[in-house]
């Protein structure tokens, strides 16, 4: 089988400090990776959530998410969300403004809006909406 190499990010959510906080694995390019790899990388990352960013079905969005835990994929979490989009705006994968940029993320259940915050050109905030929560009987 041919070997393919793919780069993954590890950050730090819902803190200041290295190795606190929540922590996502972000494949930043995982276009041409099947569904069965996908789990497998999961399994493998051994996270509560890594997330793979593909390219945007919708044109609105600024990539198309899709979030694994090692047992399943899940249509969406917040956590990985964030720290996604801070691994995206440190690879300048997209284009910011100092102060507030406003993206949409795409994932499995909609498009969803994403702040960047950004600070004399550093990121210091991600903040996003997300749908209603569903309780189910």
């Amino acid at each position: 089988a041919e070997q393919r190499t793919f780069k993954f990010y590890q950050a730090d959510v819902f803190t200041a400090q290295p190795f606190g906080g929540n922590p996502v694995a972000v494949f930043p390019e995982a276009d041409g990776l099947t569904d069965d790899e996908l789990q497998q990388i999961a399994r493998e990352m051994n996270l509560s959530e890594t997330v793979f960013v593909f390219q945007p079905t919708d044109p609105t969005a600024a990539a198309r998410l899709r979030i694994f835990t090692p047992t399943q994929e899940i249509p969406f979490a917040g956590h990985p969300v964030l720290g996604t989009f801070y691994v995206l705006a440190h690879l300048k994968r997209i284009a910011l403004n100092e102060g507030v940029t406003c993206l949409f993320q795409e994932c499995n259940i909609g498009v969803f809006p994403i702040e960047v915050h950004c600070e004399q050109a550093r990121v210091v905030r991600v903040v996003m909406s997300q749908p209603k929560p569903e309780f189910l009987d």
